[in-house]
């Protein structure tokens, strides 16, 4: 190189690369080299327990399943005896499981039905300055925080055939109302969802006064002056702004509903609850797989019951939770 070459100074790397220059041919930093491996060093080491447990708590359990479904297994030793999808596809014909499966369906949505309204109006009401707000907030969450066993025998010995309500009923004169509101299969599923909704309406309560907490007040108070009655600010404003946490109750809702089990098994046990008509698909994988012996089958029907589930979460995903999720995003995630 001569003097008069060194002498001409040398464009900047960014005009280099504004007029088409490769940022290939410059070596990176070793400043940033190590920011980068420190960076990815500190996400693994924060993400890793957390993924390894989810990869063995969940996805291996459910890999597992899978496995076990296409045996004939008894539920020790290595499985030797393979049916291939004979398991599936005695699950999909068997009428118990399409009947267990209409009942899950018809949980999901006398859940919305009866725990959305009703929470949203005891939601709207303690939102409100009241005497004993606390106290009553208090009592509505209760039930949630009981447990499954404690709330099942409970309610058993209240609606038996010779329980606390019958007794009551023939007591203050009405003993023509009396029912066997657990045996009957035309008012089983509806005492189920009386004891469903008492239990799990609290947790809906407070997930929408917390929603409720997010609205700003300006925006009831600006309605007010221009003459709005609280009806209309509540329709008009409050639950259009709630909507995100409506939606997401309704989520949780529905995946608890499919896979409600406890509350059937402690009222009404494996058998009592086919017959009596609120009988779910995780009381028939229990009562066909575990206690009848065949492990394998029980494993197919999990496989089945989490499939259904997946779908119904990401039709869900898809179609509803999809304009709170892009709200949620920058400009940046929206465009990717």
């Amino acid at each position: 190189m001569t003097v008069r070459e060194s002498a001409v100074p040398r464009p900047p790397q960014s005009d280099l690369l504004a007029a088409g220059g490769s940022a290939a041919t410059l070596p990176p930093s070793p400043r940033k080299a190590r920011a980068d491996w420190r960076g990815r060093l500190e996400i693994a080491l924060m993400v890793g327990p957390a993924m390894a447990m989810f990869l063995a708590f969940v996805i291996f359990p459910v890999v597992m399943a899978a496995y076990y479904g296409f045996f004939s297994w008894q539920g020790f030793g290595i499985p030797t005896q393979f049916v291939g999808f004979r398991n599936y596809i005695t699950i999909l014909q068997d009428p118990t499981f399409q009947e267990a499966l209409a009942h899950n369906g018809i949980i999901v949505v006398l859940s919305l039905l009866l725990q959305g309204p009703a929470a949203i109006l005891l939601a709207l009401l303690l939102n409100r300055k009241l005497r004993g707000q606390s106290l009553i907030r208090v009592l509505i969450f209760v039930p949630y925080v009981i447990s499954e066993v404690v709330v099942g025998t409970g309610w058993t010995l209240i609606l038996s055939t010779n329980g606390g309500l019958n007794g009551f009923l023939e007591k203050i004169g009405l003993g023509a109302f009396t029912q066997d509101w657990l045996a009957d299969p035309s008012i089983a599923i509806w005492t189920l969802m009386l004891i469903i909704t008492w239990k799990y309406v609290g947790f809906a309560v407070i997930l929408f006064l917390a929603g409720l907490q997010g609205i700003p007040e300006e925006l009831s108070e600006a309605a007010a002056i221009d003459g709005a009655s609280w009806w209309q600010i509540q329709r008009r404003i409050t639950l259009p702004l709630l909507g995100p946490t409506l939606r997401i109750w309704a989520f949780l809702s529905i995946i608890g509903s499919l896979q409600l089990f406890d509350l059937v098994y402690i009222i009404w046990g494996q058998y009592v609850s086919s017959t009596a008509g609120t009988s779910t698909m995780a009381i028939y994988m229990v009562t066909n797989g575990r206690n009848a012996g065949n492990y394998g089958y029980g494993n197919a029907v999990a496989v089945v019951l989490f499939l259904i589930s997946l779908v119904v979460a990401l039709i869900y995903q898809r179609f509803v939770l999809r304009r709170d999720t892009e709200g949620a995003l920058t400009g940046e995630g929206k465009s990717r």
